[in-house]
């Protein structure tokens, strides 16, 4: 070979070590460019799958939360009103009664032989009060024609005017003894739910030691008692000078709901109205008590039981909101992704409440119909292609269905007014 060509061992190590890193350069170089296969742009990156709902501008409403109690309008203790012993008992503890339903009845035989003696004192009296009053229209004829003394004609007189007063009183104590026959079977005063009943059949009761013989409870309808802080006081009272009622909703605690099931639960609650405004605000807590009416047909709530109560006093029309899921937090604060184009935008937002699984959002740069992401957000960054695929509906129709390219907005951005 000739010297020229000649290479050393140590020349060609270095050569090729030259190679190497040459080559290793221009991988990364490809690796790093937007064109590249395995870059992260939007040129070849797997797009990330997200689910998105518009964002709305619509009217929400004010809700002030708080905790109530469920409390019956009423009720009822059921006494005896005679004496007597029980003969039957007509229904069970616990059972759904109607008014006027009979629940005891008590043993009436003497009250019966009673009203069978007053009434043949009455008939006794009554006849001697019609002759009475015969002998009296014939002693004053007689009297007019000087065949009968004045004092026998005022006798007969005063005797018609006595009979006719035993036979009045004969109709009072008649009257008495078939009240105390109708009371010797009770019956209910109102509607609602008996509770324990004490004295069963065969016990005697009187009516002078007002032994209770059963609890009728009013459920339907149903109030809820609950206190809200006094500055809610002026937006009341300006709802009630409008002639109207504010909403009140009340469920019972979710986390007692999720682990027991029930109708009335966090996404189902009960809807009732404000009936009551207490006179004075209590100065040690600083709240007002209320209380609001509830129709209770299939027994949703239950007196005495804790309930979860959101007064609603008002609604703000053209209020800006999204799902709440969509909301993310991070070191900055509170952001949300949207989708255009198939490209994520991450945007910063303010979020003023949460009402029914929706965020209220104060100067976001959001426009209405706008898909927000409410799935897949923690993967993204702003900029990123996603795939938007079809999400569940669940918030009442709020989230639509989108696919091929996100949803555009059907109205140019706009900030939100609270």
């Amino acid at each position: 070979m000739p010297p020229a060509l000649r290479t050393s061992p140590i020349l060609g190590l270095l050569l090729g070590s030259l190679a190497s890193l040459a080559s290793t350069a221009g991988q990364a170089q490809e690796a790093a460019s937007p064109n590249g296969r395995g870059g992260g742009g939007a040129g070849g990156a797997p797009a990330v799958a997200v689910a998105v709902q518009p964002a709305t501008v619509g009217s929400v409403p004010v809700e002030v939360t708080t905790n109530g109690v469920a409390e019956a309008p009423s009720v009822i203790s059921v006494r005896s009103r005679v004496d007597g012993q029980v003969e039957r008992v007509l229904v069970n503890e616990g059972d759904t009664v109607q008014a006027g339903q009979v629940l005891f009845t008590l043993d009436s035989r003497v009250t019966q032989a009673q009203l069978a003696q007053q009434q043949a004192n009455l008939d006794r009296d009554r006849a001697t009060a019609a002759r009475a009053a015969s002998d009296a229209q014939r002693y004053a004829s007689l009297r007019s024609g000087a065949f009968a003394s004045v004092q026998q004609a005022d006798q007969a007189q005063a005797e018609a005017v006595a009979a006719a007063a035993t036979v009045r009183a004969d109709e009072a104590m008649l009257a008495q003894t078939r009240l105390n026959l109708d009371f010797a079977t009770i019956r209910a005063e109102a509607p609602g739910r008996l509770g324990a009943l004490p004295v069963k059949a065969g016990n005697f009761v009187r009516a002078s030691e007002g032994v209770v013989l059963a609890t009728i409870t009013q459920t339907n309808p149903i109030l809820v008692s609950f206190s809200v802080p006094e500055g809610w006081l002026g937006e009341l009272r300006a709802a009630q000078a409008r002639g109207e009622k504010p909403k009140v909703l009340a469920s019972r605690p979710s986390r007692q709901t999720a682990e027991q099931g029930g109708a009335a639960g966090p996404g189902q609650p009960a809807v009732g109205e404000l009936v009551f405004v207490d006179s004075a605000v209590d100065s040690t807590t600083g709240t007002i008590k209320l209380k609001g009416r509830f129709s209770n047909e299939p027994a949703r709530l239950w007196p005495g039981q804790f309930l979860e109560v959101a007064l609603v006093p008002r609604e703000e029309p053209n209020t800006l909101s999204v799902p709440a899921e969509a909301v993310q937090r991070g070191q900055q604060g509170a952001f949300l992704f949207t989708v255009h184009d198939n490209t994520a935008r991450r945007v910063g937002v303010r979020v003023v409440r949460y009402v029914n699984g929706r965020a209220v959002l104060a100067d976001a740069q959001v426009a209405n119909g706008e898909p927000v992401v409410t799935e897949g957000a923690v993967r993204l960054q702003d900029g990123m292609r996603v795939a938007v695929r079809s999400p569940e509906n669940k918030n009442g129709g709020a989230g639509a269905t989108v696919t091929g390219e996100a949803a555009k907005p059907d109205a140019p951005r706009r900030e939100a007014s609270r």
